[in-house]
């Protein structure tokens, strides 16, 4: 049992309505805080959106999935894992961004995250658009790459935009790749689909040994299959989980950025993520929740309960 002091409040004394919003009603406990350091698992806000390329919002994605979290109770209904008590669990707060400064944003990012990993506190990252990663990356992966299995509807592997621009929502796999922060050959994207610009992308994936697993695939093997071959792929050693919205069919998160048709149900963007219990998981993220096309709610929703599934595998591998 943990210490009853990362215990989220009863519903039966503290509405979920009520109180200050954080991650599960978890504590609020920042860098500093005297608690800091016997955090197991830290739920961190970058609400940043400096990368994105088409719809922007995302920023505003942490403070609308603490509201939605607020919904999340103390078990899984589908697993039985009680995660806050397994983990001593806490709300960290946001990371500060720039919003008119790119790499000083991703600065920014990276020192917040590696003040955390001084303690062993394993993040659990709301996002943000997708280029937030990379900064997470340098400081998860600073030892030593990592695996990694991305939930997505675009690999994110471009080289760049708009004359050169290398730092996008776009390209930050390629640029974590090139920095070594990945291991290629222990990377699998799930759900890739819609149009291209063209194949530069993809044949970058296949000259350096990624595994993609197009969303057509997906449907056609099933979820379970599919993830077989995704923990095969990241074996036993550390691996990274990155989770972008718009891997669900917009029929279900219709509030994000890039939307793409096709997609996997609301029912199997959960599956998915229980399929990863017993992997070697050193940090995950739900990125690209854009509140301003999110009119019902429903993504943010989503976004929070996929990042309460995330949250039970890992406490799954801490058992």
């Amino acid at each position: 049992m943990t210490d009853s002091f990362f215990q989220p409040p009863p519903a039966a004394d503290l509405p979920r309505f009520a109180g200050v919003p954080t991650f599960m009603r978890l504590p609020h406990v920042p860098p500093g805080h005297p608690r800091f350091a016997d955090v197991d698992v830290g739920l961190i806000g970058v609400p940043w959106d400096s990368g994105t390329t088409n719809r922007p919002g995302a920023r505003h994605g942490p403070r609308q999935l603490r509201d939605a979290s607020t919904m999340m109770r103390a078990q899984n209904g589908a697993t039985g894992i009680r995660p806050f008590e397994a983990l001593n669990c806490a709300d960290l707060g946001d990371v500060p961004p720039n919003p008119v400064d790119l790499h000083d944003s991703m600065a920014r990012i990276t020192a917040f995250y590696a003040e955390a990993l001084k303690t062993d506190i394993m993040p659990l990252t709301a996002g943000g658009d997708h280029l937030s990663a990379l900064p997470i990356l340098r400081a998860v992966a600073e030892k030593r790459p990592v695996g990694l299995i991305q939930f997505d509807s675009h690999t994110d592997l471009t080289d760049s935009y708009f004359g050169g621009q290398k730092y996008t929502h776009g390209t930050p796999f390629r640029r974590a790749i090139e920095e070594g922060l990945i291991d290629p050959r222990r990377m699998v994207q799930i759900g890739i689909r819609g149009t291209m610009y063209d194949t530069e992308d993809r044949d970058f994936a296949a000259a350096n040994g990624i595994r993609l697993i197009p969303v057509e695939e997906f449907h056609a093997r099933g979820p379970f299959d599919v993830m077989r071959e995704a923990r095969e792929i990241v074996g036993t050693a550390p691996t990274y989980i990155t989770y972008d919205i718009d891997f669900v069919d917009p029929a279900y998160a219709p509030g994000t950025g890039t939307p793409e048709v096709g997609g996997p149900s609301s029912h199997q963007a959960l599956e998915v993520v229980r399929a990863l219990s017993g992997l070697n998981i050193v940090g995950a993220d739900m990125v690209e929740v854009s509140p301003p096309f999110d009119a019902s709610g429903g993504t943010a929703l989503l976004g929070a309960t996929i990042l309460f599934e995330l949250l039970c595998v890992m406490a799954a591998g801490q058992a």
